[in-house]
């Protein structure tokens, strides 16, 4: 399976525009099978959500259904989401034929008082596409190994993000030991830009089981970077080096 991914600057408190964006750096970029969008793609990442989080039903999810079906790809990124009285850091994967799944964020960044407006999510979700499974993370998460934990159901951890430039570098390290912890495929995408409190340099990338790079997006530069996911390649090292099987066995209460 092909995955673009999408390091974008994404413009403060636009919806219509940052999807405008999306669209035209879709257009030109290589045939994928999966695009991959940064966190609060259509906002920038607000901590304080009032009069910038779109109602549901959002106007960027119907618009993310009708650009997957037209171009037949999936298409995947968070949004800020308010329903009746709550807010939520919402992850949407759309699927081809426009049907969806979500996954509310779990671990809010009460450094940046994210706890202090958003509802946390309480369920860990995983989503199977073209065969693979997906477990839908968002940006703090990532800090977080054990709710991410592999328990044999799933083969490929998609993190989206808005991981600012004076933490890049656990960033980038972090992704790396998701992979090799959980044996699997780690997609991270992150933002560039800035927004009114921070800036962001992006470090997008596709991991290896190996806690190898596939692909990576150039550091600073607004772009879009592609990478197979090749299943039998993770078949095989799991079937070759079984790890999980080895795991500590716990419950999340």
């Amino acid at each position: 399976m092909k995955v673009s991914l999408y390091q974008q600057d994404i413009v403060w408190d636009n919806p219509q525009a940052n999807r405008l964006h999306i669209e035209q750096m879709m257009a030109q970029s290589e045939t994928s099978d999966m695009f991959v969008m940064p966190e609060m793609f259509s906002t920038g990442f607000a901590t304080q959500p009032e009069g910038i989080a779109e109602q549901e039903p959002s106007e960027t999810l119907p618009w993310m259904q009708e650009t997957a079906i037209q171009n037949g790809v999936a298409l995947a990124g968070s949004v800020a989401i308010q329903s009746d009285d709550k807010f939520y850091n919402r992850f949407y994967f759309v699927k081809p034929d426009g049907s969806e799944v979500h996954y509310d964020k779990h671990h809010l960044f009460t450094y940046g008082g994210e706890d202090k407006q958003f509802t946390a999510g309480q369920e860990r979700v995983v989503v199977e596409y073209g065969g693979i499974r997906f477990l839908l993370q968002v940006c703090y998460d990532l800090r977080f190994p054990v709710f991410s934990r592999n328990k044999g159901d799933y083969d490929v951890a998609i993190y989206v993000a808005s991981w600012p430039v004076t933490r890049v570098k656990a960033w980038s390290q972090l992704l790396r030991a998701r992979a090799i912890e959980n044996q699997c495929y780690v997609i991270g995408v992150n933002r560039t830009g800035t927004d009114p409190v921070c800036q962001y340099n992006g470090g997008s990338a596709v991991i290896s089981p190996y806690g190898e790079t596939i692909a990576e997006c150039e550091w600073g530069t607004e772009m879009t970077c592609c990478a197979d996911i090749d299943m039998d390649v993770l078949y095989n090292f799991r079937k070759k080096f079984p790890v999980l099987n080895d795991a500590d066995g716990f419950q999340l209460t």
